[in-house]
């Protein structure tokens, strides 16, 4: 019987901490490996950047005129791929 809250403990631990953190982990090895040519993105630092070559291991961001080499893993998020269309704006014809 002494048994039971510890087993309800370490289940409530298991879904709130561990089970979403391995699906971020998830979530983050497959953007990392889904990167290509052409794609802006953000760096762990926050430099952002467009992705002019990639292999295994790094990435050479475009930035400015400047070309800055990162590790594949350093890469946080994509803000735009590379042949993604552009978002319709629409224009406001309010006075």
């Amino acid at each position: 019987m002494q048994l039971l809250p510890l087993l309800v403990f370490v289940a409530i631990f298991y879904f709130l901490l561990i089970r979403p953190q391995q699906k971020r982990s998830k979530e983050t090895r497959a953007m990392q490996s889904a990167l290509s040519k052409g794609d802006k993105v953000i760096t762990v630092g926050g430099l952002q950047g467009t992705i002019d070559s990639i292999d295994d291991q790094a990435a050479v961001l475009r930035c400015g005129g400047t070309k800055l080499t990162f590790e594949r893993n350093a890469i946080r998020a994509v803000l735009k791929k590379a042949n993604a269309p552009e978002p319709a704006v629409e224009e406001s014809t309010e006075k």
